[in-house]
């Protein structure tokens, strides 16, 4: 089991509904799902989480991830800072900032959350309103093929990431919605719908 943050904020219930918590396994396209919705849905607030993890080739501190050493997210963590946090793939951290996501949910501003399994059990503890949606690969050999297409990961960390993959996959029950991405554009037509938006 990965380590794991106690969540706990019942104020954050009252802004549940507005919000939007994306998950699903490495490599299914949960960051290119949500690229398109902000695209064509500027006003949706994507939340920008905290991360031990280095950058990779092209990410831009702030925008695709807070990039911090361990020292600041251990703060972070002693602060009550964090919605939720996890050890992801047995490696690195990450969290989701508390104040941004609160702030643009008590604004009205819908907000989506894309984080990993261990993540959204963790909102859904203190925010069980929220509307929780599984994005799902077409297959399992599919989201090998992507894993290894695109060429971020060494060797040794595809494997763990797909062992990661294989049981968050059993996990897609747990969630309100399953959206499978076998087309990224009808993907996002169905987060699109699952959120409540209205047709562009």
């Amino acid at each position: 089991m990965p380590e794991t943050a106690e969540a706990s904020d019942p104020a954050a219930a009252r802004f549940a509904s507005r919000l939007t918590v994306l998950a699903g396994p490495t490599a299914v396209g949960k960051g290119t799902v949500s690229n398109d919705l902000r695209q064509r849905y500027p006003e949706v607030w994507l939340s920008v989480s905290a991360t031990t993890r280095p950058p990779r080739p092209g990410e831009v501190d702030g925008v695709h991830y807070h990039f911090v050493d361990d020292a600041a997210f251990d703060r972070m963590i002693a602060e009550g800072e964090l919605l939720e946090w996890a050890v992801v793939h047995g490696r690195h951290r990450y969290g989701t900032p508390k104040a941004p996501v609160l702030d643009r949910l008590a604004s009205g501003r819908p907000a989506l959350l894309e984080i990993d399994l261990a993540g959204a059990r963790q909102v859904r503890a203190v925010m069980p309103e929220a509307h929780f949606v599984f994005l799902a690969p077409p297959s399992i050999e599919e989201l090998k093929r992507r894993l290894v297409g695109r060429g971020t990961e060494d060797e040794e960390e595809r494997r763990r990431r797909l062992a990661t993959a294989e049981v968050e996959m059993a996990a897609a029950a747990e969630f309100d919605r399953v959206i499978v991405n076998d087309d990224v554009h009808r993907a996002t037509d169905e987060l699109v719908a699952a959120m409540g938006l209205p047709t562009r």
